[in-house]
């Protein structure tokens, strides 16, 4: 009992944290507005970019989605970045056997819809505006062990300052009809770069 209201209180303290930091980081926070089935978890695709990527979505989330999130990170960064843990991070260490739980754990928790469940598929850094999105197949796997009870949210991010000092994080949300399930990767990684380009566009054409 002692350990679970340390635990709630910690995770207090970490989204308010999260909150302030990148309130206070940049200019705006900018997204679009979607349905989400309350009926249905959510498996969040973003595109990876920089340490704000997972924070900038956590605030998506409470300000939107209202999902308990749960975020796939790189073990080295869960040891580097200890406060994620308690607002649903958990870490896969890549090219290991343990890599398979930690795939079937993200697909487990997409069983409950009360879950959001974010995922960066191109498994490092890429420039914030690449021309390309290459997916490790990890998600595959993900999409396949949940067996299609979830409803599939694409995120773009993208970061500039425009005329401000600080700069305004814009994040494109696109809810797919399809879950993948039974398709290829490509099939996957296609949609998700038709989306990531519409976005693209609409951020270069952005004027503020």
């Amino acid at each position: 009992m002692i350990r679970n209201k340390e635990n709630f209180f910690m995770n207090r303290i970490v989204h308010y944290y999260i909150k302030w930091i990148v309130g206070k980081t940049f200019h705006e926070l900018l997204f679009n507005d979607i349905v989400i089935d309350k009926n249905k978890s959510v498996l969040l695709i973003g595109n990876h970019f920089s340490f704000w990527d997972g924070l900038i979505l956590y605030c998506v989330n409470d300000k939107l989605l209202k999902k308990k999130l749960h975020v796939m990170i790189l073990e080295e960064t869960a040891r580097s970045e200890h406060f994620l843990k308690y607002v649903g991070a958990f870490s896969v260490k890549k090219d290991s056997k343990s890599i398979i739980q930690s795939l079937d754990y993200a697909a487990g928790l997409l069983t409950d819809p009360a879950n959001l469940v974010l995922m960066f598929p191109q498994g490092k850094l890429y420039a914030n505006f690449v021309t390309s999105i290459n997916f490790e197949k990890g998600v595959m796997r993900i999409i396949e062990k949940a067996n299609g009870n979830f409803q599939l949210v694409f995120a773009s991010t993208f970061i500039q300052y425009f005329k401000h000092k600080k700069a305004t994080a814009t994040v494109y949300l696109k809810s797919e009809p399809e879950n993948y399930t039974g398709k290829s990767i490509s099939k996957l990684q296609q949609a998700y770069q038709r989306h990531y380009e519409a976005s693209k566009a609409l951020q270069t054409e952005f004027d503020t």
